[in-house]
């Protein structure tokens, strides 16, 4: 039986404390149900829970493009440390990855997971790459190969929390 995600996550927060990034991945396709761990998280620890897409469309409304790209790790940070907590949920994520903007998704998560244990949302899936019998890899996608948005991360200086067994 596979935990339930809002445990999962309560868990990784506490390992998440011993590390460098306190980065956790909460990674499943959407409709799997991270927006209700979410909330049952915040229910249990009180952490804000921020939709980064509507957060970052308001701060960026009177922005060029161009100013957009280089304010957003800006606008992000101070959303982050805008809130009280030493942990916060970012759900809706999605404009991270738009390639207008010219961003690192992941890069710019594990910036932000140096001062506080951010728990983010992430519409994808865990692959493995079995090429390399002795050690298999694992890595994380955004989208599908050959789709604009499409990134692939190798797992690694984060944790990750996710509704299925690893694929």
């Amino acid at each position: 039986m596979v935990e339930p995600l809002s445990d999962q996550v309560m868990r990784k927060i506490k390992q998440a404390a011993e590390l460098y990034y306190r980065l956790i991945l909460v990674v499943a396709p959407e409709g799997a149900g991270k927006t209700t761990a979410f909330t049952h998280v915040k229910e249990r620890t009180g952490a804000p829970l921020v939709n980064v897409n509507l957060e970052l469309s308001r701060r960026m409304l009177e922005l060029t493009e161009r100013q957009r790209a280089l304010r957003i790790p800006q606008l992000l940070r101070e959303i982050v440390s805008d809130t009280a907590s030493e942990v916060v949920l970012l759900d809706n994520l999605e404009i991270l990855f738009d390639i207008s903007l010219h961003q690192d998704p992941l890069r710019l998560l594990q910036g932000l997971s140096r001062n506080k244990t951010v728990v983010a949302a992430w519409n994808g899936k865990i692959v493995s790459d079995e090429r390399k019998a002795q050690s298999l890899s694992l890595y994380i996608t955004y989208a599908v190969s050959g789709h604009p948005e499409y990134r692939c991360y190798r797992v690694n200086d984060f944790l990750i929390a996710t509704k299925y067994s690893d694929e």
